[in-house]
């Protein structure tokens, strides 16, 4: 599935079609007819919205008129400018009874897409920032080790966050100290994620994983302005892809900017793995979604140890930002504690 591809409410008549004995092929002139003779006076459950724009592929709710559908029950309106709305008024001006999802059904709908939902209307991508930390929570020992803090149970289900996400960040630090791929491995994989390095100077290596293992899945650094020609040829002929972006105030990489340039590129969902330094900026810029915290029963101590976030925190418990929808779960020995920074778009 993809742009240009059936949407869900083509690809449930193409089924219904198939399990009837008859062909799906063409579009709606030809096989609509024949959709009308296995739909018609049903109700169709879908959880979006029917679109009613030319794209890529034609307009749902052309197909949905079609196939003779009495009655369509819908988990929440598209929020797309483009839409919103106008493919439940399409179908009601038809004579097609709509009714919309509400309460807890809705809400749920709703996160089922947050990486449609948000960009549809931000323009950006749904950020989840994952980390893992000890007891006392430290995200690596006093001389920086952090392998591992965490469970292999833990680790299997990170490698599925990024099969499941479209892009993997992190900043130039963990990308040269703790030199990860980045790869979905060992898990179910559609295809690998773009493997994200933000730094201001382009402080990337030849010899790093990420540089070594690009035949595996594409590799983009971004980088500040200011970085000479030179220095993004040099990075390029490693066969990494670069990108500049402009500044925030606070004179780093503009958390914003980049998520900007991610979506251009058709990125929906980002795993953010970077260090306490990168996701204390994106903390600050409001640009996470969701947090996936693994925390190990391992105690380090140690003042000067690395927590989650850094940068300036609040000087209240009052003002500390609490989570929404908040699951607690056990990955081996670990405790996973996931949680929503907003409400869904």
């Amino acid at each position: 599935m993809g742009p240009g591809c059936d949407h869900a409410e083509v690809a449930a008549l193409r089924d219904a079609l198939r399990r009837s004995g008859r062909t799906a092929e063409g579009w709606i002139d030809h096989w609509g007819r024949d959709a009308r003779q296995v739909c018609a006076g049903a109700t169709l459950y879908v959880t979006l919205e029917p679109c009613c724009v030319w794209g890529r592929t034609p307009p749902c709710t052309e197909a949905v008129l079609a196939a003779g559908f009495a009655r369509v029950v819908v988990g929440a309106i598209d929020p797309s400018p483009a839409v919103n709305g106008k493919g439940v008024q399409l179908l009601r001006d038809a004579g097609i009874e709509v009714d919309l999802a509400s309460g807890e059904l809705a809400h749920q709908i709703k996160r089922q897409n947050d990486g449609m939902r948000k960009f549809a209307a931000t323009g950006l991508p749904f950020v989840t920032y994952k980390y893992a930390m000890t007891l006392d929570g430290r995200v690596a020992a006093d001389g920086g080790d952090s392998r591992w803090v965490s469970s292999p149970e833990s680790r299997r289900l990170v490698h599925l966050l990024r099969a499941w996400s479209d892009a993997v960040v992190v900043g130039a630090g963990t990308a040269i100290k703790d030199d990860p791929q980045l790869t979905a491995r060992e898990v179910p994989c559609r295809r690998q994620p773009l493997r994200v390095v933000v730094s201001k100077y382009l402080s990337i290596a030849g010899e790093t994983a990420l540089v070594r293992t690009v035949s595996e899945g594409p590799v983009l650094v971004v980088c500040g302005r200011g970085v000479s020609a030179e220095k993004r040829r040099q990075v390029e002929s490693w066969g990494v892809e670069t990108v500049a972006v402009d500044e925030d105030d606070s004179g780093g990489l503009d958390p914003r900017a980049v998520l900007t340039e991610l979506g251009s590129r058709g990125v929906r969902y980002v795993l953010l793995e970077g260090g306490p330094r990168l996701a204390g900026a994106w903390w600050r810029a409001d640009c996470i979604d969701k947090v996936v915290a693994f925390v190990s029963a391992k105690v380090v101590g140690g003042l000067e140890c690395r927590s989650p976030l850094a940068g300036a925190g609040v000087t209240s418990m009052a003002e500390a930002r609490p989570l929404q929808e908040v699951c607690v779960e056990r990955s081996g020995p670990d405790v996973l504690i996931s949680g929503y920074t907003r409400e869904p778009y």
